[in-house]
């Protein structure tokens, strides 16, 4: 019911282009499975990518042997993804912005992780970890299927096989400390 006046709302105060950039920052877009605007993203997948890099890199620190070993590919793996976005927008001169660090609401996350130690650590590490890659996967997806410039669409559908492996990583990191 919330959502529908939501819905209602951004579309009485006009613009397509509002109403999708707001359905994307309040997950409208991803419960009907509409592909996001360019920008949104980009700036979602920027973000995601760094949240990857910082979160791990705490675990580096924090983390135990199988957190460990699980953030040192992440870096590796969303350092590269964020050098390709970054190259493909310029070779391609996409009209984009890509934003520096994380969203407000991953910062709030790391902030969170920075207090923990121990087992709290790594069952909040992976658990971010888990939701953040499903929420990833499918802003990939969705963008794959209708996203806007035809080179992220084709970057985008050959990303995808590869966070669908960090969230099945991910959950079975977690599965395993569960036991």
């Amino acid at each position: 019911m919330r959502t529908i006046a939501m819905l209602t709302a951004f579309a009485l105060m006009g613009g397509a282009a509002f109403a999708q950039s707001a359905g994307e920052k309040l997950g409208v877009n991803s419960a009907l499975g509409i592909a996001p605007t360019t920008q949104d993203f980009v700036t979602q997948a920027a973000h995601s990518g760094e949240f990857e890099i910082q979160s791990s890199q705490l675990a580096l620190e924090r983390g135990d042997a199988s957190s460990k070993t699980f953030a040192t590919q992440m870096i590796a793996d969303h350092q590269a993804m964020s050098a390709q976005l970054k190259d493909l927008v310029k070779a391609k001169s996409i009209n984009v912005t890509i934003p520096q660090g994380v969203s407000a609401s991953q910062q709030s996350m790391l902030d969170k992780l920075k207090t923990l130690q121990g087992a709290d650590f790594d069952r909040r590490y992976r658990d971010d970890q888990s939701s953040g890659h499903k929420d990833t996967v499918s802003l990939f997806e969705r963008y794959a299927k209708g996203g806007e410039n035809a080179d992220l669409k084709q970057w985008a559908e050959q990303a995808t096989p590869q966070l669908q492996r960090h969230l099945k990583q991910a959950e079975d990191l977690s599965a395993r400390a569960e036991k």
